[in-house]
């Protein structure tokens, strides 16, 4: 399972991320956000990869936040084409692509983007580009037969355990995680987060009677 925690902002705050065991973190590279990163923070992340997350950059923009934040990859939520995305992976970026879903024939977007990303992230619909705090219907991710794995987002929080214990496909691969998880935007509960990386990253339990028919065979 991977867990990218997105949209931070303050050295420390990214040092304490960083160590409740993220994989990826995102830093906003959007000026429209309330979580933008105008300059490289003072703290970078040494074991987690760094995205950057853009919306309708160009590329010189984008390989130039590259370049100062030290980017691994980057994750693109406007109207970004094809083109552009193969070209930053062949870069050699990780290469997210956002999609917002409102209804399964938003799905068919995808289809141009097969051969161009590591990734596909499903979010939320909403004019702000992400960071609603709102889920989505998940339900529609049922009509997704595509062969590129995906990122989960959209208004998860402590409370979502469940209903990500109880969600399958195929291609899930893992979460995204931004405002549901904050103080103030840009800013992270450290407590929620570590509890909730720490749950969500064990392997599942086996329940009482199967541990009970193991034994009994041994």
């Amino acid at each position: 399972m991977i867990v990218k925690v997105c949209g931070l902002t303050e050295a420390e705050n990214i040092r304490q991320v960083e160590q409740c065991g993220a994989d990826l973190l995102g830093f906003i590279c959007y000026a429209g956000s309330p979580r933008f990163v105008p300059r490289a923070p003072a703290y970078l992340p040494q074991t987690a990869q760094r995205i950057g997350v853009f919306v309708n950059a160009t590329q010189e923009y984008i390989l130039h936040r590259v370049a100062e934040l030290d980017l691994h990859g980057v994750q693109l939520h406007g109207t970004e084409p094809p083109a552009l995305c193969r070209a930053l992976r062949q870069e050699g970026l990780t290469v997210i692509k956002a999609f917002a879903l409102h209804r399964p024939e938003d799905l068919t977007a995808t289809e141009g983007y097969v051969d161009a990303c590591r990734y596909f992230l499903f979010d939320t619909p909403t004019p702000r580009y992400g960071g609603s705090g709102r889920a989505f219907d998940w339900t529609l991710l049922s009509h997704y037969h595509g062969t590129v794995p995906f990122l989960l987002s959209g208004g998860l929080r402590p409370d979502s355990l469940d209903a990500l214990r109880a969600f399958s496909h195929p291609r899930w691969a893992g979460i995204d995680l931004n405002s549901g998880f904050e103080t103030r935007p840009g800013v992270k509960d450290i407590g929620a987060l570590a509890g909730f990386i720490s749950t969500i990253k064990a392997p599942p339990q086996p329940s009482p009677v199967g541990r009970e028919f193991l034994l009994s065979t041994q």
